[in-house]
């Protein structure tokens, strides 16, 4: 994401448009319909995976509250940050650029509070829809499962970027689906192979996920539930 408004300095210009991103989602919740598939319930914590393009989905995860985003240190970072953290949605701050060893050890004390951690598995920088295995590593230790998610709405609506991963920012779509996938365990003993097919297996059942909710998006519609529903968060 580049932001470039010459009038103004820069700090003030990631502060503006940290701003206008907490203005719209405050605006959207009150036409945000989405309906969540397969959500894993009953789980001790979890790792969410979701691709970099599509982590304005984690608005749509429900148990809010036991939520933490894992969001880059950078500027643009800080952006996506302040709109989260006025969602509710605790953030952790770090990349593996910037403080990855700290996030990963702030990540960890999260899982074993039994709360949930989304991560934008390609980011920050890709490539695209490229899973780092990062997230595995995490699972490992933690024993905490790994769980893909996909949000979509096959229809227009979407306000696509021009950056690395096309990020998708819903304008319009009131009507949005979040499917999960089943949760991903890994060993404690796996070694450097199971790791790496895992990691594929994360960038398959997000493929999977995706074209599924694509392809067969009213019927998942119908049959979801909306968890903000007459909710005031």
């Amino acid at each position: 994401m580049r932001i470039n408004l010459k009038f103004i300095d820069k700090d003030k210009q990631y502060k503006f448009f940290g701003f206008l991103v907490k203005v719209a989602f405050h605006i959207k919740k009150h036409f945000y319909d989405c309906k969540v598939i397969n959500y894993p319930k009953g789980l001790d914590g979890c790792l969410f995976a979701m691709w970099h393009s599509r982590q304005c989905g984690v608005y749509g995860i429900p148990e809010r509250e036991k939520l933490h985003c894992l969001i880059s240190n950078s500027k643009d970072g800080e952006i996506i940050a302040t709109a989260a953290e006025s969602l509710g949605i605790k953030t952790v701050r770090g990349s593996a650029q910037r403080g990855g060893a700290k996030a990963s050890l702030e990540i960890l004390d999260v899982l074993k509070e039994n709360n949930n951690v989304a991560i934008t598995i390609d980011g920050p920088r890709g490539p695209k829809e490229i899973v780092k295995k990062g997230i595995v590593e995490i699972a490992k230790i933690s024993g905490k499962p790994i769980v893909p998610m996909a949000w979509d709405n096959p229809g227009r609506g979407f306000m696509k970027l021009k950056t690395w991963d096309e990020f998708c920012f819903p304008l319009f779509c009131k009507k949005l689906c979040l499917l999960c996938g089943n949760p991903i365990y890994v060993n404690k003993d796996a070694d450097d192979d199971e790791i790496e097919k895992i990691r594929k297996k994360i960038e398959d059942d997000l493929t999977m996920l995706y074209n599924e909710v694509h392809k067969n998006f009213l019927e998942y519609y119908k049959n979801g539930t909306n968890p903000y529903k007459n909710s005031s968060k």
